[in-house]
Order: structure tokens, then C-alpha cells, then sequence
């Protein structure tokens, strides 16, 4: 059977792209989309991906478009203590689970963003 290799793009609807682009770039290091094919993108290092599919209300980190987008990262304190700096909110969970370690923020459109650092 043939299979996808991963995520090649994540496309959604904002009220200011141009300003949501510029966030994500700024506070997560996600470069935004190239103007032009031979443009540098953002490429994701090697790791694991979930696609896990809610029903309405089983997850409550999912934001007002009933999307949320999980960035894996290698050192959460470094990640949580920069995007306090910078004001944002971030909420680190207490556990520790057996796959990792997680925290939740909202981008400034409220779309929900999970940070994991894997185990």
C-alpha cells in the first residue's frame, strides 16, 4: 500500500494572514509561505505525527475552529519561558506522560496550539 511520507502543508483561514504568518514566524520559528518555488521553506525535523480526529467537544485544547495543531520541540521549558517573555500564555500540563511532555497556548486568532516535547 502506498502512504503519505508527512504533512506537506497546513492551510486554514485567518482575519490577517499576513499578521498570523508574521506570529507563528516570530514566537514558533515557522517560516511562512514562500512568495516563489526556488524560496527557502520551513522545513519540520524528522519525528512522529498524529492525525487524530475529535468528536464535537472530546478535546477540550481545540480552538474556536475546532482545529489545533501540534508542534513538536525539543526543549519545553526553553520554548515556554521565550513565549512568556514575549507575553503570550502558555499553559504547561503538571504530567508527565510515557510519550512526553505538553502545553497549551492560543495563537492571536484563538486557533489552539499543543507544544510536545516527546519522551
Amino acid at each position: 500500500m502506498e502512504r503519505v511520507d508527512g504533512i506537506g502543508g497546513f492551510f486554514f483561514t485567518a482575519d490577517d494572514p499576513e499578521a498570523l504568518a508574521s506570529w507563528y514566524e516570530e514566537h514558533l520559528g515557522v517560516e511562512p509561505p514562500p512568495s516563489s518555488y526556488d524560496a527557502p521553506v520551513w522545513t519540520q525535523r524528522e519525528g512522529p505525527t498524529v492525525l487524530a480526529p475529535f468528536g464535537e467537544g472530546e478535546n477540550p485544547y481545540l480552538g474556536r475552529a475546532g482545529w489545533g495543531i501540534n508542534f513538536r520541540v525539543r526543549d519545553l521549558e526553553a520554548m515556554v519561558e521565550q513565549l512568556r517573555t514575549a507575553g503570550i500564555d502558555v499553559t504547561v500540563d503538571a504530567e508527565e506522560y510515557p510519550n512526553g511532555r505538553f502545553a497549551q497556548l492560543s495563537d492571536p486568532e484563538g486557533n489552539a496550539i499543543q507544544l510536545w516535547q516527546p519522551a
